[in-house]
């Protein structure tokens, strides 16, 4: 594939990253990662971390943003996001209330006034799935009604195809319907017993879902593996290595 789209999410090296941030970032350039996706900012300015994306090169593709500090100022996230050069910002994750299809009904409009903000300020939003947005409730899932009452022209969808598999649902089918509103893709794989594996060495049809993604208009393809069994900067790695084989 072309390596020039892939990022690595940076909650990969998590642990290294609260050990040294600077030269976590410095490794993952050496290792020939052009892009990164933030989970956090190590403590630093926005002037700073610009400053060390232009020394390692490496791009900032995107950013990963708690609600609560979405909520409180997301003028400064989009700010952030201007300074790095950074053109997606991201909700990533949600707490347990608010996993059901009733409170994603009450997040939908909430979502679409972050979705209308990050675009008047030239960003695009996302929104990162997990396996719970798949589960069925009713005959609906918290996924039908995030894709029916957000507005596809102002929330997109970071698809994650670990949590896709494991939810049950094939990736592959899911970017087949629904790949034109999916700029980001999170590259994770899965081992067989359902556990996390570096991207190619576990059983999603990886090759077919680049494919696939290229197809609907992916932009990024973001590098993860959430709990390494390796030590993480070699995960991280080794997916490379594996994705330049494909």
């Amino acid at each position: 594939m072309d390596i020039a789209s892939v990022a690595l999410e940076l909650y990969t090296v998590r642990d290294e990253m609260a050990r040294d941030f600077a030269g976590t970032l410095r490794k993952v350039a050496a290792m020939g990662y052009p892009g990164v996706e933030f989970s956090g900012y190590g403590g630093l300015t926005a002037r700073e971390l610009k400053t060390l994306l232009t020394e390692t090169k490496l791009r900032a593709d995107a950013t990963h943003v708690a609600l609560q500090a979405l909520e409180q100022d997301i003028e400064q996230e989009i700010a952030t996001c201007h300074e790095l050069g950074c053109a997606y910002l991201v909700l990533p994750w949600l707490i347990p209330e608010q996993r059901t299809i009733a409170a994603f009904r009450q997040l939908a409009p909430r979502l679409n006034a972050f979705g209308q903000k990050c675009k008047a300020g030239g960003i695009t939003f996302c929104y990162h799935n997990h396996d719970f947005e798949f589960a069925q409730e009713d005959g609906k899932t918290p996924m039908d009604i995030f894709l029916a009452e957000t507005d596809p022209s102002l929330v997109k969808l970071e698809f994650d195809i670990y949590w896709s598999a494991y939810a049950g649902v094939d990736p592959l089918h899911f970017l087949q319907k629904h790949g034109t509103r999916i700029p980001l893709i999170h590259l994770k794989d899965m081992t067989p017993e359902r556990s996390f594996a570096e991207v190619g060495d576990g059983t999603l049809d990886i090759a077919g879902i680049i494919q696939a993604a290229h197809g609907g208009g992916t932009q990024f393809f973001i590098v993860e593996n959430d709990k390494p069994a390796m030590p993480s900067l070699e995960s991280a790695k080794r997916s490379l290595e594996n994705l330049r084989t494909l």
